[in-house]
């Protein structure tokens, strides 16, 4: 007679091995991601990673990588909030120590560069790892006109690229940024924008700068500027409302940094007289609408460069941080439609950009500039907290 058996089974499926390094690599061609894993090879033993990505690695040289397929995304940015849920899932899967984000394009970074992300994130007992990348001197424009100075003078935060699309990630920190993506994933904003660096010194996180050098930068599907200039600069002004609380508190700013390296390269030679012309056309046909805006100072300022011949064109470096302030109090208040007043700053940024381009070839290092304006920017920040405090009241 059969009789059941009493010893429980006690067999179950193996845990995954652990790993030191989870490395998340965005979607991009065959060749691009043959040329990342060799960067990783090269840097770190096999056995210590796990890949997470979208793309098919059956044709590589390395099939033998521990390899966890993930979704593809179709968002605006190249780092979906999706893609930072996915990279702390797997993480804690896989008890990674530490996770690397790799963007488009980033088969263009040296194998030391990939190192010494990661191990900002795996030995130095930081949070959060961000790229200093060496740019051509035409390159990255937003990032240096807006983004750089905004953050570093409301957040005191001293990354150079606060929306970098290479990252490295504590595990907390992966789980913030998890957190924070659930929210937007919520609400049903799976295009938007997460800000890292935002969220590190929000929560009172180390952060690590790394020099990188050189990255080729991916080109959006539209290479609209008024496309990208509204997506990156809407996100950055919704991001500094909702931590109004956090910036308005005064902060004691970075210690004077040493001097980041310069590019070596040469940018192209770029044509700024269609970029002035476009700012005299706008303070012809928008200066009404700027006038809802823009400090009466602004104005003039403005009026005075509109006449000013090409060669000798610049925008003074106060008149550029007055302008972006007003902008963000006219964003909050919804002084007028926001797709339509973003749409107001383009002329407005592209002026800034010919003024730099002319301030380098007078001799100006690219990076001495930059850093001019955001100086600017952090010397004007008790303006920007008094608007935001009183929006109807222009203080000059």
């Amino acid at each position: 007679m059969a009789t059941a058996n009493s010893i429980p089974d006690t067999r179950s499926t193996p845990a995954p091995p652990k790993t030191g390094l989870l490395v998340s690599i965005a979607a991009m061609p065959p060749e691009q991601v043959e040329s990342v894993f060799a960067g990783l090879i090269a840097s770190f033993p096999a056995d210590d990673l796990v890949i997470a990505t979208p793309n098919d690695i059956a044709g590589t040289s390395y099939p033998n990588l521990r390899v966890v397929s993930t979704q593809a995304t179709n968002a605006v940015w190249p780092v979906a909030p999706a893609d930072f849920s996915d990279a702390y899932r797997i993480a804690r899967e896989r008890d990674a120590r530490a996770i690397l984000m790799l963007g488009p394009g980033s088969n263009s970074l040296a194998p030391s560069a990939l190192r010494d992300l990661a191990n900002a994130v795996l030995t130095s007992h930081s949070d959060l790892a961000t790229p200093n990348y060496t740019l051509p001197p035409n390159a990255g424009m937003v990032n240096s006109a807006i983004l750089y100075p905004l953050t570093r003078a409301l957040f005191a935060s001293p990354v150079r690229f606060p929306l970098a699309i290479d990252l490295g990630l504590s595990v907390r920190m992966a789980e913030r940024m998890a957190s924070a993506a659930q929210r937007t994933i919520a609400l049903n904003q799976n295009d938007a924008i997460l800000w890292p660096t935002n969220e590190a010194l929000v929560a009172g996180l180390k952060i690590d700068e790394v020099d990188v050098g050189g990255r080729m930068l991916p080109q959006p599907a539209e290479p609209n500027i008024n496309a990208i200039l509204t997506l990156v600069t809407g996100s950055l002004f919704a991001e500094v409302e909702a931590r109004a609380a956090f910036w308005q508190r005064p902060r004691r700013l970075q210690p004077e940094r040493p001097p980041r390296p310069e590019s070596h390269q040469v940018g192209r030679d770029i044509d700024i007289v269609p970029m002035v012309e476009a700012f005299r056309l706008a303070f012809s046909n928008l200066r009404e609408i700027w006038s809802l805006v823009l400090a009466p100072n602004s104005l003039l300022g403005l009026k005075r460069l509109s006449i000013v011949e090409p060669s000798d064109f610049r925008m003074p470096e106060n008149l550029w941080a007055r302008i972006v302030f007003d902008f963000l109090v006219a964003y909050r208040v919804r002084t007028i439609n926001r797709g339509h007043l973003l749409g107001a700053l383009i002329p407005l940024y592209l002026a800034w950009v010919a003024g730099h381009i002319n301030v380098i070839a007078s001799g100006t290092s690219p990076e001495t500039h930059i850093e001019a304006v955001a100086a600017a920017f952090e010397v004007d920040k008790p303006y920007i907290v008094s608007r935001w405090r009183w929006p109807d009241r222009f203080n000059s």
